[in-house]
Formats: structure tokens, C-alpha cells, sequence
């Protein structure tokens, strides 16, 4: 049994799905369901609360409300509960498209995407929508920057075309968006929030009408725990003054998932990975069948960038921003040889 959970949020860190795998083993026998399991994933919308700590009232300051991230973790708990409770059979099939051709761009390699769009859909013995799950990825920030309210940004649309159409549990999966998978050239209004989700919830509909059947039911789960180097002093930096809550010494401590469900394969990127990362990880992945990346999955680390964005005079845009937000640049290398050893069972 996996479990996968989706929050609308800019980025939970490690330490927080730990929590939650604490308290499921408080509430389900490990017998029953091994806790390693609860895959975790945000779609990185920047229209909600602090969940990192960089972005409190100054810059000694985290931003993070404890009592906020305790009430993830019990709903979390909560809503893990109810699911295992309330399981029940269910058949699957896919879809797969591609879009956001007219608005989602890369604005630091311009020819570098992934467009895909995967569906996964869970059905009951009547047909009728259980869950729907879909991998897209760019970032969710038509309205960052101009709007102080509380917002998924173009995903709560999405889930509120699909809710209206499907009924079930609809959720996102946020792909690799780094270096840099933006709306770019999009009217900062909330009409352009509605019409972009709207838009990425009809292309999943429209892609459903020619679904495939999963070519069977069983669960294979595999996950690594590892460190990714540090080598970032800001970083080093926020950790011992607490304003992010964790150990980041020269390296920092987080994990990869690889699993499937009969022929969809999954993989976690632990944080905003390049259109190289995703395509890569992709590569890997050997049988006929659907295909997720998910990005900040398991964790939050920044962007996970390839060499050319450290090169001197890098050709790329905005590389001093992103490797300034990055942890190291070795980070995609340790990352992806995780990935390989998963997938080739080293």
C-alpha cells in the first residue's frame, strides 16, 4: 500500500513528513501499513504560509508557525485514517497529453520542457471516481507578488473544474519546475487564475475520453534515505539560527521515492529539479505505461540544477539567482545516482 499526499503549499521539508509517519505509526499497526510508505509532495504555490522559515518578518526570523505545521500534521494523520478506513477495490486507467504551449514557459533555457500531462484515474465498481491524479509541472504563481490572499493559485481551479465534472479526490502533482517552468506573460488577475486551471482541468477531462486500463493492480515501493551535499553558507547559515529547522551542516539529510502501481511508475525529486532531471528520470523508467515525476517530493530543498547553470558566463538566465538558491552543485548528480540505483535495484 502507498499512500501519497498533496499539499497546496510552497514546500514541506523532510522533518515534517517524518512527523507524520510518527503519528500514522501511532494509529495503524505497521503490520497493516508500513508508514515508510506516505509519499509526500506541494505543488509549490507561493500564495500560502510559511512552511520553509525564509520568509518571516526579517531575515533572522523564520516565518514558520509551529501550531500550523502541527495542524498539518494532524489533519494529515486524520485524512490517512479515513482513507485506510473507507479503502476500497478499485480499477485504474491513464491518460497522457501535453500542454500549456501558449503559457508555460521555461525563462532561463527556453528550449528545455517537459510538457507532459499524465493522468491517473481510480475507479469504484460502479465507474464512478474514486481519486483522479495528474503530473504537470509549472510553478503556480500567476498571482505571486500582487495578491496577499491565501491561494493554490491556478490549481484551485483546476480542482474545481474537476470536483464539478468528476467528483472524487482530485489532486496535483507538481513536476520539475527548475530552471525556471513559469506562466510567463500572464495578466496577474485572478480571472487569469481561473482561466489557466480551468484550462489544465478540461485538457485532463479531454484526455480521459480515450483512457488506457492499467495493466495490473500490484504495489512495488522502494526508497532511499541519503544526503545531498551543502556546500551553500546561506543555507548553512539559516539552519543554525534556526530560521529553518533543520541540521544542514555539509550536507543535509532527505529521501528519494521509486514505486509503482501496476504499470505507473513514480519518482520524487526533492525539490524544484531541471526539465533534464524529469526527462532523465523518465528515461528509467522501462515499462509501457504512465509516467510521474514529482517535484518536490519527500522535500523542499531549492532548485536541483545541472552544470551548465555554474558554468562561468552561463548561457542560461538567471543562473545566479537559482544557484543562489541552490544547495549545491552537486546536488542533481547525488540525486540522480539515488534515482538509478532505485531504479536498477543496486
Amino acid at each position: 500500500m502507498v499512500t501519497i499526499l498533496s499539499f497546496d503549499c510552497i514546500g514541506m521539508l523532510y522533518p515534517t513528513l517524518l512527523e507524520i509517519r510518527k503519528s500514522i505509526s501511532e494509529k495503524i499497526p505497521i503490520a497493516d501499513f508500513d508508514p515508510a510508505h506516505i509519499v509526500m509532495a506541494s505543488t509549490h504555490t507561493h500564495s500560502g504560509p510559511d512552511v520553509v522559515g525564509i520568509w518571516g518578518p526579517d531575515q533572522m526570523t523564520s516565518g514558520v508557525n509551529p501550531d500550523y505545521l502541527k495542524e498539518i500534521v494532524l489533519l494529515s494523520t486524520e485524512a490517512i485514517v479515513s482513507a485506510w478506513k473507507n479503502r476500497q477495490p478499485a480499477k485504474a486507467i491513464y491518460a497522457q497529453t501535453s500542454f500549456g504551449e501558449d503559457w508555460v514557459y521555461n525563462i532561463a533555457d527556453s528550449l528545455n520542457l517537459d510538457r507532459s500531462l499524465t493522468v491517473l484515474q481510480f475507479l469504484d465498481k460502479n465507474d464512478q471516481s474514486i481519486a483522479t491524479l495528474n503530473n504537470f509541472a509549472c510553478h503556480p504563481t500567476i498571482m505571486d507578488g500582487v495578491s496577499s490572499e491565501v491561494s493554490a493559485d491556478y490549481v484551485s481551479a483546476m480542482y474545481s473544474c474537476l470536483d464539478d465534472r468528476l467528483g472524487g479526490v482530485n489532486f496535483f502533482l507538481q513536476g520539475a519546475i527548475g530552471g525556471w517552468i513559469q506562466p510567463e506573460y500572464e495578466p496577474k488577475t485572478f480571472e487569469s487564475v481561473e482561466k489557466r486551471g480551468r484550462d489544465l482541468g478540461m485538457a485532463i477531462l479531454n484526455a480521459l475520453n480515450n483512457p488506457k486500463d492499467l495493466n495490473s493492480n500490484g504495489i512495488q515501493f522502494k526508497s532511499r534515505v541519503f544526503y545531498l551535499p551543502v556546500s551553500n553558507e546561506n543555507f548553512k547559515l539559516l539552519s543554525d539560527m534556526g530560521v529553518i529547522d533543520r541540521p544542514m551542516t555539509d550536507s543535509v539529510k532527505t529521501e528519494v521515492a521509486w514505486f509503482s502501481i501496476g504499470n505507473a511508475q513514480f519518482v520524487t525529486h526533492p525539490g524544484e529539479t531541471t526539465p533534464d532531471h524529469s526527462l532523465e528520470s523518465k528515461k528509467m523508467m522501462k515499462v509501457q505505461g504512465p509516467k510521474f515525476v514529482i517535484g518536490l517530493g519527500m522535500d523542499a530543498l531549492g532548485y536541483i540544477l545541472t552544470p551548465k547553470f555554474y558554468q562561468p558566463n552561463p548561457e542560461v538566465r538567471h543562473s545566479e539567482y537559482l544557484t543562489g538558491m541552490s544547495v549545491d552543485q552537486e546536488a542533481g548528480k547525488f540525486l540522480m545516482d539515488q534515482i538509478i540505483s532505485l531504479a536498477t535495484g543496486d
